[in-house]
């Protein structure tokens, strides 16, 4: 990293640290690899982009996701369309997902939160490039999040994704099935400063052969940090950075991941 680099590192990270942070609310809902389980408020649109790159391959991945409020906290649609590259397929975009969640349990005051979510994933990306399934595939998602103390909270996953007749690139087909566990550690020093400890494990499936298909495992460990931008019209910037590090059946295996997330009112607040 370039002396110039660090230095404006440095100075995002010390306005994050002390600027702006008692007009609006503190960082809550952006971790990067763990799903947090509070719905957006009501009025208040959140624009997510990430961007993963492994370090060896140089092969990288990008999602955008939008998330919107439906009437109040209670219920949230949003939508998440994946990109990758870098491999011998080219790049493209991939399965799109279509995203509805229910704050079945607290709010982003309370000290424990649940919100369920239902993702229906359909096929957008291509088949023979291996960016996507080829049929429209089921995901649940159970999000629990826990305030241990002022600066201490955490966060828990556990989900499932079945894909009827998936595709491989060789046009065979076979039902996929994939489970994942995530759990997570933030520390708030500061209301616009988070420093982030995310472990992520899945267990998933790949079409082999006409009705066969073979398991794979992943585990990774992710420290990473984030702040915040916090502007007098509403508008939050959350820009982050974390290293990815693959343990256990992902060993040796490192990558780069960012993350820039804007949140703002689309109408006017009472």
């Amino acid at each position: 990293m370039s002396g110039g680099t660090r230095l404006a590192l440095a100075a995002a990270l010390l306005l994050a640290a002390r600027g702006l942070a008692g007009q609006v609310p503190p960082i809550q809902d952006n971790s990067f690899l763990i799903e947090e389980a509070y719905n957006q408020e009501a009025g208040v649109v959140q624009h997510i982009n990430t961007f993963l790159r492994d370090r060896d391959t140089g092969e990288w991945g990008y999602s955008f996701t939008q998330e919107w409020p439906l009437g109040g906290v209670a219920h949230q649609l949003s939508f998440t369309l994946p990109a990758q590259g870098g491999s011998a397929e080219g790049r493209g975009i991939g399965d799109l997902a279509l995203n509805y969640r229910y704050q079945l349990v607290g709010d982003g005051d309370a000290q424990v939160a649940v919100a369920p979510r239902f993702s229906l994933l359909l096929p957008t990306g291509s088949v023979k490039e291996g960016r996507g399934a080829g049929t429209v595939g089921f995901q649940v998602n159970l999000p629990v999040s826990v305030v241990l103390s002022k600066q201490w909270a955490t966060h828990w996953n556990a989900g499932a994704t079945y894909t009827p007749s998936a595709e491989n690139a060789a046009g065979q087909k076979a039902d996929t099935r994939s489970v994942n566990l995530g759990q997570s550690f933030i520390w708030q020093p500061t209301a616009t400063l988070n420093l982030m400890l995310e472990t992520v494990w899945e267990r998933g499936q790949e079409v082999v052969a006409r009705g066969e298909t073979e398991s794979e495992e992943s585990l990774f460990i992710s420290p990473g940090i984030r702040w915040a931008l916090n502007f007098s019209n509403g508008l939050q910037i959350v820009p982050g950075i974390a290293l990815p590090i693959g343990v256990g059946p992902s060993s040796g295996e490192k990558s780069l991941f960012l993350y820039l997330s804007f949140e703002h009112p689309f109408k006017r607040q009472p």
